[in-house]
């Protein structure tokens, strides 16, 4: 009986005072079964093999979000800053660029030893020419990445991928003050989606383009717009891949998230950029005040911006094709626009695109 005490007693102590690493642990190994899923879905869509739509329960998002993304994520970030040997980084760079298919031919700088750490090289510029804007279409791809839906904002309500959609409100957050945005007042029986739109016979659209680790990692200005407002989203770091974009319901309005809002020539224009796994940061250029991934944040919290001032009544001009940002890793970035009802898009769902390609126009 002695014995028995003396071998059991430290087992109960592990399991009273170490919860968190046993959660950790399972939501760890839990995620590891839901990336074998989207790899054996992936596999079958590629056989044309349609398959149905199974959302994530309340209990495995909670599973999910158990795991510590976000501090992994900053962990992974401060890796990224730490300066490789000379030695070190053509063995590291190539296993990355082997891994994700990364075409460093068209890379501003080709050689490896020129990037001192990894943050350098995934912040890589590109060179001129690979990257020609379409001056003939109105709105382009503002990144490299994969179309994962697109078309007319219906019933409130954006479609994520095919069959799975989430809360345009919750996603943009309430509305804007109307003295930083041009809209026409609302009346008190209008939608949100309504609201947005400013011009009579308009509509409102959307493009989901997702960002992988291997894509080009700089974003740019879609279009002709000013940017008047930013709203920062602090949020969990969950995968955004299609596998898990097509399980979690509303999962990009779970993630962290900064939505610029604005207008062009038609309108209402919005961009967001959503924050992913190890997507340490995510940067607007002319946004010094903008920090991301920090360690606290209310949950459903969110910290508004404005752009117009006393001395900027314009807010931030953009040209299309202009540098707007950049992420650590990879991610995914959201448009929503008011467009008149004749807009066409001249994209298919899963196609791969490049900056700088045409997304739709008039």
């Amino acid at each position: 009986t002695e014995r028995k005490k003396l071998h059991t007693a430290p087992v109960r102590q592990i399991f009273r005072l170490r919860p968190f690493h046993v959660l950790v642990a399972t939501g760890g190994g839990y995620v590891g079964y839901r990336k074998y899923e989207d790899y054996r879905l992936e596999e079958l869509e590629k056989r044309g093999i349609e398959v149905p739509v199974k959302l994530a329960s309340e209990w495995e998002v909670a599973l999910y979000k158990s795991v510590p993304t976000r501090l992994l994520s900053r962990a992974w970030g401060r890796l990224n800053q730490v300066e490789l040997p000379t030695w070190l980084r053509k063995p590291v760079y190539s296993l990355y660029i082997w891994t994700f298919g990364v075409n460093m031919k068209e890379a501003a700088v080709e050689d490896l030893h020129h990037y001192r750490n990894l943050s350098e090289f995934f912040r890589r510029k590109l060179k001129p020419q690979a990257r020609p804007v379409c001056c003939l279409h109105s709105v382009i791809s503002p990144s490299d990445g994969k179309i994962l839906n697109f078309g007319q904002v219906k019933n409130c309500e954006v479609e994520q991928v095919k069959g799975v959609t989430y809360s345009l409100e919750s996603f943009l957050g309430p509305r804007v003050n109307t003295e930083e945005l041009r809209f026409r007042q609302a009346s008190p029986g209008n939608s949100f989606q309504q609201q947005l739109v400013t011009k009579e016979g308009n509509e409102l659209y959307h493009c989901v383009i997702y960002l992988a680790p291997g894509d080009y990692h700089c974003f740019h200005s879609p279009t002709d717009w000013r940017v008047s407002h930013r709203r920062h989203f602090p949020g969990s770091l969950m995968s955004v891949n299609p596998g898990v974009a097509r399980w979690i319901k509303e999962l990009f309005c779970h993630n962290e998230r900064v939505v610029l809002t604005g207008d062009w020539k038609h309108g209402f224009f919005s961009l967001t950029a959503v924050g992913a796994t190890n997507v340490g940061s995510i940067r607007i250029y002319f946004d010094q005040d903008l920090h991301t991934n920090s360690p606290s944040y209310s949950k459903g919290s969110y910290n508004d911006f404005s752009f117009i001032s006393n001395n900027n009544k314009e807010g931030i001009p953009m040209r299309k094709g202009e540098h707007l940002g950049e992420f650590n890793l990879g991610s995914t970035i959201v448009l929503i626009f008011e467009a008149p009802k004749d807009f066409n898009f001249h994209l298919k769902a899963g196609q791969k695109i490049r900056f700088g390609e045409a997304l739709g126009s008039l």
